[in-house]
């Protein structure tokens, strides 16, 4: 592949990854009671509907050029947990994780097509390595939204687990969310020569896109 390609590829397989990953947030919330997300026309697969200019357009491209790899978002599915019909932890617990959830499912099948593709000796490289990238695409967007950290979904995911009193002090930590993650994602490798994402995505999405691809 030209560079451009490598640029434009994961770019592109970003855009399914994180429109499917809103739309299973609507999804569960509606389920749950709250038509909030469908109210407002984002239970919709057009692409435009989700679209944020920077965090899906412009940061992806950027962190692509820069280091080979990037991330992006979309503009947050809107959830009103006060017309959940049952209890509200539970409820965004489980529209938390539909997100993760839909981008498992999504890599699965990226991992499905890699091996079928090679087990009949499949000589399009561009279909292996598309599948193969759209698995690793949607395994980085569900291991990096499960970090706890507002404004991503393991934040509405960990409170679950959490004593009153707990998530009393984890409120009061929550408005330096994005400040804490921005640490974590270039201060610590930079400053400190430590890549805590690094780390913890080589034991969590390599291996399981290994296990899905049946490559090493």
């Amino acid at each position: 592949m030209t560079s451009i390609g490598n640029i434009l590829l994961p770019f592109v397989l970003i855009i399914p990854a994180i429109v499917f990953h809103e739309v299973a947030h609507g999804y569960a919330a509606l389920a749950l009671g709250d038509p909030t997300a469908r109210d407002r026309g984002r239970l919709s697969l057009n692409p435009l509907k989700h679209i944020d200019p920077f965090g899906t357009v412009l940061l992806p491209l950027l962190l692509i050029a820069m280091f080979g790899f990037g991330f992006g978002y979309a503009k947050p599915v809107p959830v009103d947990p006060n017309r959940f019909t049952g209890d509200v932890r539970k409820g965004m617990f489980i529209t938390g994780l539909a997100g993760p959830a839909a981008n498992l499912a999504m890599a699965a099948v990226g991992g499905i097509v890699v091996r079928v593709a090679l087990a009949l000796g499949s000589q399009q490289s561009w279909l292996i390595d598309g599948a193969y990238l759209f698995a690793f695409v949607n395994l980085i967007l569900l291991f990096f939204n499960l970090i706890p950290l507002p404004p991503l979904d393991g934040s509405r995911v960990l409170p679950l687990f959490l004593s009153d009193r707990a998530m009393r002090t984890y409120a009061k930590w929550e408005r330096y969310g994005f400040i804490i993650l921005l640490a974590v994602l270039w201060i610590a490798p930079s400053v400190f020569h430590v890549d805590p994402i690094d780390a913890y995505f080589g034991v969590t999405a390599r291996p399981l896109l290994a296990l899905l691809t049946g490559v090493s």
